[in-house]
């Protein structure tokens, strides 16, 4: 929320771990450089006390205020009827959705329009406000190539619940990979902290500075020709890209992963091969344990098809819920 006074937000789950400059920039769209001259003038807080560093790591559920704040001329996001949403349940409070590939969860740099939350202003226009005036109502986010469920507040009772369930790890989150390789074990816990690679800062890397991260993996089944498994994980924490970087940190990149070195000879797809199969969290205003879970789109579907049977394991837990 923003309003005369100065910037009010709460830290969504999206944004745990991320630079505060960066943060302040986004929540406010405004540029880097506004974000950071507020800092150096001590006019942002974090739960009451000033930060002035711009690297500080903030954390989800804090709530962040910049005095005399005022926006760039960019807008709220504005409602866009273009943008198909498939909605899987909808209350007074939650919204669950079935996001495609390729759809951006919500409006940053170069994404203006054309998102999800665009998609949702059109026929939940209550949504507009709840959260975060930049991201209404987004609690979490799903890569752009990654399909699968996702949950989005409806109401601020909604929106403060699902935060502060996502904070303390009870909401469950469980991904569909198709990775390169066999692994040596039918399951783990990858536990490896992540944060933004030193070599290349539009990536995120396993490094000891990072936010503690794990990810537990089950391997459902394998091929020897090409040699892929595909794997089931489970997210105990919620970094950014946390599965494709753990999976690569083991030697185990998503298939279709370029950017984490999941393109080889061998198999083709346009995307990471991660598909958020399944969630589950307790209604903010029940208290109602909800799960709901998606299929694997077309084109996951149609390349494990073409593997043909796997060598080992099975594909009949593909999309248990």
């Amino acid at each position: 929320m923003s309003g005369d006074s100065g910037l009010q937000e709460i830290i969504p789950a999206a944004l745990d771990g991320e630079r505060l400059d960066r943060v302040v920039a986004l929540l406010g769209d405004v540029s880097r450089s506004r974000a950071s001259a507020a800092l150096k003038a001590r006019r942002v807080t974090l739960d009451g006390e000033v930060v002035t560093l711009r690297s500080h790591r903030v954390r989800e559920g804090e709530e962040l205020t910049v005095a005399g704040f005022e926006r760039d001329d960019v807008g709220a996001p504005t409602p866009d009827t273009a943008v198909p949403v498939v909605v899987l349940y909808a209350d007074d409070d939650v919204l669950v959705v079935d996001k495609p590939a390729g759809l951006v969860v919500h409006p940053g740099a170069g994404n203006r329009t054309g998102t999800l939350v665009n998609g949702l202003l059109a026929i939940h226009p209550e949504i507009a406000g709840v959260g975060s005036t930049a991201r209404p109502g987004i609690v979490h986010r799903l890569d752009q190539g990654t399909s699968g469920v996702l949950v989005v507040a409806r109401s601020q009772t909604g929106y403060d619940s699902l935060v502060a369930q996502l904070a303390a790890r009870t909401v469950g989150r469980r991904y569909e990979a198709l990775a390169w390789g066999r692994f040596e074990a039918v399951s783990g816990m990858v536990d490896a902290p992540i944060g933004r690679s030193t070599r290349d800062r539009t990536r995120m890397a396993v490094v000891g500075s990072g936010r503690p991260a794990r990810t537990g993996y089950e391997v459902m089944a394998t091929w020897d020709n090409p040699v892929v498994s595909h794997v089931v994980c489970r997210l105990e924490t919620g970094r950014t890209h946390q599965i494709r970087v753990h999976l690569s940190a083991i030697g185990h990149p998503l298939i279709g992963d370029g950017t984490y070195g999941g393109h080889r000879e061998g198999l083709e797809l346009g995307r990471p091969f991660l598909h958020a199969a399944h969630l589950s969290f307790d209604h903010p205003v029940t208290g109602l344990r909800l799960s709901f879970s998606t299929s694997l789109p077309d084109d996951l579907q149609n390349l494990l098809a073409g593997l043909g049977p796997p060598t080992d394991g099975d594909l009949s837990d593909l999309v248990a819920t």
